[in-house]
């Protein structure tokens, strides 16, 4: 089916078979506002990208939706799952800052199941097609980035504070499809939060998550 759908749109030349694609700008959530740099905060970085985002993934024939309407709207990780699960989303990308000791982009990916609230999972089925796009997604990301920001590279969700509590983010383990979640940038880190506070460097990151899009979507249609 989708492979049919694809040849009417074979005009556009970064499609590869037409997805749908949820982009989940994080926070405000259960768990708070985000992380805050001197210029520029969590929350206000990761809509700013989602927002120029969106239309370049759907300039290359991606349906997509995000998982709120306006920056301060509070959604509740299990319910930004949801809304991806309902789309049946070729990829739920959940979009994040970080504050660390190191600086730089990572790609995280749900390894291990874990339980809120009575509910297990992710399934073994969703970690694995989440851990194959890791890699591709990724690689292609930091060949836009490189020479602007750190490379911390994928690690698995556990690695984080609230994965290594639960095993997986609670994101992950309400989402019944592939799931990656980036820490775009360190903006406790002088030049990472300089870089997401620019205009510039906020657009170089949203063309770097769409090549990495492009890049796992391709990989996984091999």
């Amino acid at each position: 089916m989708k492979l049919a759908l694809c040849l009417g749109f074979a005009m556009l030349a970064a499609c590869t078979f037409p997805s749908t694609i949820c982009i989940d700008p994080g926070h405000p959530s259960e768990v708070g506002r985000g992380t805050t740099g001197k210029r520029i905060s969590e929350l206000e970085a990761v809509w700013l990208v989602a927002k120029e985002l969106k239309p370049i993934l759907e300039r290359q024939g991606h349906k997509v939706v995000m998982t709120k309407s306006t920056m301060n709207e509070m959604v509740r990780n299990q319910k930004r799952a949801e809304i991806a699960n309902r789309l049946k989303a070729d990829l739920l990308l959940r979009l994040h800052c970080d504050a660390a000791n190191e600086s730089g982009f990572a790609t995280f990916f749900p390894a291990r199941q874990g339980t809120v609230g009575g509910v297990t999972g992710p399934s073994q089925s969703v970690m694995d097609a989440s851990r194959a796009l890791s890699h591709p997604f990724h690689e292609a990301v930091m060949k836009i980035l490189k020479g602007n920001l750190n490379d911390r590279g994928v690690r698995d969700e556990s690695k984080t504070a609230v994965g290594a509590k639960q095993g997986a983010l609670t994101g992950s383990i309400f989402s019944k499809v592939p799931v990656l979640l980036v820490e775009m940038a360190v903006l406790n880190k002088e030049s990472d939060d300089k870089f997401m506070a620019s205009a510039k460097g906020r657009l170089l990151m949203a063309k770097a998550l769409a090549a990495g899009v492009d890049a796992a979507l391709k990989a996984r249609a091999k």
